[in-house]
């Protein structure tokens, strides 16, 4: 039985049992039935909203379940950089990937270290020469020295 049902049932059994509203007593009963007559229909109405909004949620979830299979499993094979990976690949990349920003048009290039030994590469948003000198940037950090050679 919902608490509709319930408010319904005691405002009968009140008129079965011949309450008298005209009595203190049969105006605060009176009062007591209709208030939870107003706060039934309240929760009713609560309980309707609360299923159309878990409705929409369900929608909203599974949409989001297909725009994220979408998006992130093309993406999957794909490395920040965008080298795509394949585990059935002949040679798989495992050396570290060095981002670099073209001056002329902004764009982010993905280097490795062997294009890094070349000194250049042309920059794949606008075709500008990227070139890269290392010779200084080194000096004065001791790579593969002890403190005891210095």
């Amino acid at each position: 039985m919902e608490i509709t049902e319930k408010v319904a049932y005691l405002k009968g059994l009140m008129e079965g049992l011949a309450i008298d509203n005209t009595t203190k007593e049969g105006k605060v009963f009176s009062s007591i039935v209709d208030i939870l007559g107003d706060i039934a229909t309240e929760i009713s109405d609560l309980e309707a909203g609360v299923s159309v909004v878990a409705q929409q949620v369900d929608m909203l979830d599974e949409d989001l379940a297909e725009l994220q299979e979408d998006v992130y499993d093309e993406d999957e094979d794909d490395c920040c950089c965008g080298h795509h990976h394949h585990d059935d690949d002949d040679e798989i990349f495992d050396g570290e990937l060095y981002e670099v920003t073209c001056p002329t048009c902004g764009d982010t290039v993905c280097i490795d270290e062997d294009m890094l030994d070349e000194g250049e590469i042309d920059c794949p948003g606008c075709g500008e020469t990227l070139e890269f000198d290392l010779d200084g940037v080194l000096d004065g950090l001791d790579v593969g020295q002890d403190s005891e050679d210095k």
